[in-house]
């Protein structure tokens, strides 16, 4: 404790030096010690960003600690990329620590998913499953704030923790503010009455300044955790001494009688006359408080001197490198039947989990009773059995940021939501935490993921089921988009996203399925070998132009994906060998080189593509392929999408007035040809 208030009280008095913005445990500390000093290496702890004192009991130093908060280049946690006390951490010695983001509480979905790859682990015996030297089961802490109890992903945590019975603590600590917002103003009760009403999830609240009483409940409840593996949530009263952060100062908003209130449950002074009433010498506590301002002194000065990090490391750690480079296996495997590209989807889940013991596949309605909407998981319950293909609620921010967790403890989830349209609510987790997650821990927590999204109209699904999404998922940088054509494509793919240390996207399009569109019977394809991967980023030329056509320059090129494949395959039947198609297969990472190599070869180009043309990533790609091929382009760079409407009608007419069709691209490819 006197640790920590030194810390506050010298970068208070060196506020010019501690320029980045900062929080610290100041009235926090007791309830965060007593927690630290229970948890084992085999644990798991999420902190949150006022949660140093937790950090200081795990072991951590007040040097390694103060990298962060100066954001040096020799910070452990993220080399100078994160604020103060956002820490991970791996290693044999400590509890784990994965990357989690400021935003307060959606560090509650991905511990939970730490907590649910733990007992799945568990479940199936594996060697993964990290245990105590004395055969320790593991706990996990998610430490939060009482202002981020009221945020709706924090309620989807609570359930999938109630429900599944969950080896999770959740820490709340209850200072009665968020920033500058009291607790009578955000919320109807607290979070030991709010908790009460997730059944299964077991309840306590204690006085957090009180270090005997804290020490023995975490004691009471982490021992109880260890032992019978079900949720609990603690709820902690405690002051709120420091700032809300170094930029937002208490003195902005709160009363001298607030202050005062407060500083009346200080947990030092508390913990200090204890001591003295328990036989503890006061030369003995006065040497305590010399020697550790002298060592936060010390290392605080070290940090000061310590270098910054250098520019050159800026893009390190974006992704893992990937583990399919290359194309293997065989293709078209003779005697083998054409398929559908659904269950060419279904086939390559069913030979991934039956080689990888740790693989899952979890989502709405993908159990047992449906096995997918549109049967894309059917049987796969009834063979790997309900711990390992089972159905969610009505949750994609679980369904994605839950993967965070189970990647970290080496479980590798493949997860589906089941309509794009119903991806937004899954987008909080996928951007602020999936896809930092492997920049800003430098490399230690990328996030294996698989995240299956079907995608695309398909003749009268409507408003909210035929929207195309990929613009928006290209905008977050750290994940890769993949987008098959076709039952190979889908099969080769697939199970080179699963393999990848990433987190991918994959969309598939349901009018594709089952090639039921006219048009897409091409769809179907032998189905290749169960060793064949098709690497992520390399683009396929599904039509070749004539050689002729292109010395007279006569020819152009059409970039697509997805249906727009079928568009374009199909319009391109009525100009006798002047068109080429490249099928991109990936849209993140892109093969610019073959995309730029084809455009500069025919020196006309139409990119074609679903979504609503309007700041698509057609039309960005369109820019770059303008700049990139300029001196060899013989017309402006064409694009071609739906109309800019905000949603696919539900009436087919409508829906074909909407979107691209082979029709519409012949005529536009006969406008780029005679131009």
């Amino acid at each position: 404790m006197c640790t920590a208030r030194s810390m506050a009280e010298i970068y208070e008095a060196n506020r010019s030096v501690c320029k980045y913005v900062h929080s610290t445990s100041r009235g926090h500390e007791a309830i965060q010690l007593a927690t630290a000093f229970h948890l084992l290496p085999c644990d798991y702890v999420s902190p949150y960003y006022r949660d140093e004192s937790i950090m200081l009991g795990l072991g951590f130093t007040p040097y390694q600690l103060m990298l962060q908060l100066l954001a040096k280049g020799e910070d452990i946690f993220t080399g100078g990329r994160e604020y103060y006390n956002h820490p991970n951490y791996k290693g044999e010695d400590k509890p784990g620590i994965i990357h989690q983001s400021s935003a307060t509480g959606m560090q509650a979905i991905p511990t939970t998913g730490v907590a649910q790859g733990v007992k799945y682990l568990a479940a199936i015996n594996s060697p993964l499953l990290k245990k105590g030297v004395s055969g320790e089961a593991p706990v996990v802490i998610c430490s939060l704030g009482d202002a981020s109890v009221t945020e709706g992903e924090v309620s989807e945590a609570f359930q999938f923790a109630a429900l599944h019975q969950l080896p999770i603590i959740y820490l709340v600590q209850d200072n009665d503010w968020g920033i500058s917002v009291s607790s009578a103003e955000a919320r109807t009760n607290n979070a030991y009455e709010f908790i009460h009403g997730f059944t299964g999830i077991n309840r306590v609240s204690i006085n957090g300044s009180n270090f005997e009483e804290s020490y023995h409940t975490m004691q009471e409840v982490i021992t109880d955790v260890r032992n019978n593996r079900r949720p609990w949530l603690v709820h902690a009263k405690v002051p709120l001494l420091g700032h809300h952060t170094s930029g937002v100062r208490k003195e902005f908003y709160r009363t001298t009688e607030d202050l005062d209130k407060h500083s009346i449950d200080d947990p030092g002074p508390k913990l200090r006359k204890w001591l003295l009433e328990n036989g503890v010498a006061e030369n003995e506590l006065l040497e305590i408080e010399k020697e550790s301002a002298a060592f936060v002194q010390t290392d605080f000065d070290a940090s000061v001197a310590s270098p910054e990090p250098h520019p050159s490391t800026v893009s390190d750690h974006v992704f893992a490198p990937p583990a399919i480079t290359l194309e293997k296996g065989e293709r078209s495997p003779a005697g083998k039947e054409k398929i559908l590209m659904v269950d060419a989807a279904l086939f390559a889940i069913r030979e991934i989990m039956s080689a990888f013991p740790e693989a899952v596949l979890y989502g709405q309605d993908v159990g047992r009773r449906l096995g997918g909407v549109f049967r894309e998981a059917a049987t796969l319950a009834e063979q790997f059995g309900d711990h390992r293909v089972f159905n969610t609620a009505i949750q994609e921010a679980y369904i994605i940021g839950s993967t965070v967790g189970m990647s970290a403890v080496g479980v590798k989830p493949i997860v589906e939501v089941q309509f794009a349209d119903y991806i937004y609510p899954g987008l909080n987790q996928l951007v602020t935490e999936i896809s930092k997650s492997c920049y800003l821990s430098c490399g230690k927590f990328p996030v294996q993921t698989l995240i299956r999204v079907p995608i695309g109209a398909y003749g009268g699904g409507g408003p909210y089921h035929s929207g195309s999404v990929e613009s928006t998922l290209l905008t977050i940088k750290g994940i890769k988009i993949v987008y098959p054509s076709n039952a190979a494509d889908m099969k080769g793919l697939l199970k080179a996203a699963f393999l990848d240390p990433n987190p991918v996207v994959m969309l598939e399009h349901k009018g594709l399925y089952w090639s039921k569109v006219p048009g897409t019977e091409e769809a179907k394809m032998t189905e290749p070998a169960g060793d064949y991967v098709l690497p992520l980023g390399k683009g396929n030329i599904i039509l070749h132009a004539h050689q002729q056509k292109i010395d007279d320059g006569e020819s152009c090129c059409i970039i697509t994906y997805g249906m727009g494949v079928y568009w374009a395959k199909a319009a391109a039947k009525k100009f006798n060998g002047k068109v080429e198609i490249i099928d991109l297969r990936t849209l993140f990472p892109l093969d610019e080189e073959l995309v730029f190599a084809t455009v500069k070869k025919h020196g006309k180009c139409l990119i074609l593509t679903e979504e609503q043309q309007n700041n698509s990533f057609a039309e960005a790609l369109a820019g770059r392929v303008s700049k990139a091929c300029f001196k060899f382009l013989d017309a402006p760079v064409e694009v071609m999408g739906a109309l800019n409407l905000p949603a696919v009608p539900m009436n087919m007419i409508l829906e074909n007035a909407m979107l691209p069709n082979a029709a519409k691209v012949e005529q536009r490819l006969n406008e780029l040809l005679n131009s």
